[in-house]
């Protein structure tokens, strides 16, 4: 506000209240006896306002929004979770399902937990999970690769993907020397919980990690090869539009312990 506007709000105040509250002398202005009375009574309240405010805004930043796909918050993050909720029960988490790891998706999102091999260029990335990751299929693939072996059988299977641009295949086939697949009829299922069910439907094959192996126990599943896709795991993402908060610092760090904890 110019000099100009804040005399006209000081003369109007005064004006209302109908007490001076400056003393206008050749030097400037200084405040009257009402005026110091005036400023001791709003400067109190200002201050319990602004006491009220900083609260407000920490309880906010205790808030943490994760966000991971449901295959991974159910077979591994889950179980986990209330040792962390016990150890820091001034931070209020909330777990929020993704699937595509979007632009629109992550809007929202403090901290995310990615599989991959972390070749994302919009975010901070930080190897969180090395962990195996193979081919799988349902009774029947197991029995084609038996028989065929891997490099005649795969050309028969419908290969399953988590996205169109997904380079996990060609990974996977490039580190077993298999030629690439020429067959269009790939079908992508982005979510891997519906991706587990679409393999033991017989569907197709897919890449798949050690997290399915009750499945795998089970007989549901079977891995079809000892080759491992190289350099796939979770990752923590912090995409470069958020703001790094204490709380994300903290779960990341306890993730970090979490995972050292169950690969001893």
């Amino acid at each position: 506000m110019t000099k100009g506007a804040i005399s006209y709000q000081i003369k109007t105040l005064e004006t209302d209240l109908g007490i001076p509250l400056f003393q206008r002398t050749t030097r400037g202005v200084t405040l009257t006896a009402e005026g110091r009375k005036v400023l001791t009574a709003c400067q109190t309240r200002y201050e319990e306002i602004e006491a009220d405010l900083h609260s407000l805004k920490e309880k906010s930043s205790q808030t943490l929004t994760v966000g991971v796909s449901t295959y991974f918050a159910a077979r591994w993050l889950s179980p986990r979770l209330m040792t962390f909720m016990q150890q820091h029960q001034d931070v209020q988490l909330r777990i929020q399902p993704m699937i595509q790891f979007s632009n629109l998706e992550m809007q929202d999102i403090d901290l995310a937990i990615r599989w991959g091999n972390g070749d994302w260029d919009d975010g901070v990335v930080t190897p969180f999970m090395p962990i195996r990751s193979f081919p799988v299929g349902n009774a029947d693939a197991a029995l084609r690769v038996k028989t065929l072996g891997m490099k005649k059988a795969i050309s028969d299977f419908t290969l399953l993907r988590d996205r169109d641009d997904s380079n996990a295949w060609s990974d996977w086939l490039d580190v077993a020397v298999l030629p690439p697949q020429t067959r269009r009829d790939v079908l992508i299922i982005p979510d891997p919980n519906v991706r587990v069910q679409a393999v033991i439907n017989g569907q197709g094959i897919a890449l798949l990690d050690d997290l399915v192996k009750d499945e795998l126990e089970d007989t549901k599943l079977h891995q079809l090869s000892d080759i491992e896709l190289p350099e796939y795991g979770y990752f923590l993402f912090h995409s470069h539009r958020a703001v790094e908060t204490k709380p994300a610092r903290v779960f990341s760090d306890w993730l970090q312990e979490q995972s050292k904890q169950s690969s001893a």
